[in-house]
Order: C-alpha cells, then structure tokens, then sequence
C-alpha cells in the first residue's frame, strides 16, 4: 500500500526533477509504452573524471507484466 502522505511530501520534488530534466522525463514517458520483449534497456553512469558504468538487459515477458503493474499503479495515484 502506498502511503498518500508520502505521495504528496514527493510532489513538490518531483515537479522540481521536471523542470531540471524535461528531456528524461519525457524519456520515462516514452520507454514503457516502446518497450517490448527482446528490447535491450542500456544504462549508464559517467562521473565527471570520465569513469563509466554501464549496464544492459534484455526485456522479457515477466519484465512487460511488472512495468504494466507499476503503470497501473502509478495510473491510480495520481
């Protein structure tokens, strides 16, 4: 169960997230609705010296079904 007090102390900050990163949000906006199975998710994380960390999975049928359920979920909160 979602606790709503905890929702709303997370919506001034996540308007702030927004404005700073409209084109991210606007990716997380995008990437449920293209996902599919077989898709390959890639992630990464430069650090300012150049370090790189990157990460990749392989969508599955499983992977589809939790993202609806967060949709869901996340439909019905907001």
């Amino acid at each position: 169960m979602i606790n709503p007090m905890a929702l709303l102390k997370m919506k001034p900050l996540f308007r702030q997230f927004r404005e700073h990163h409209p084109k991210f949000v606007e990716f997380l906006g995008y990437a449920p609705q293209h996902l599919g199975e077989e898709c390959l998710l890639e992630v990464s994380i430069t650090q300012p010296d150049g370090e790189k960390a990157v990460t990749n999975i392989r969508i599955s049928q499983e992977d589809l079904e939790l993202v609806g359920q967060l949709k869901d979920l996340l439909g019905a909160n907001q």
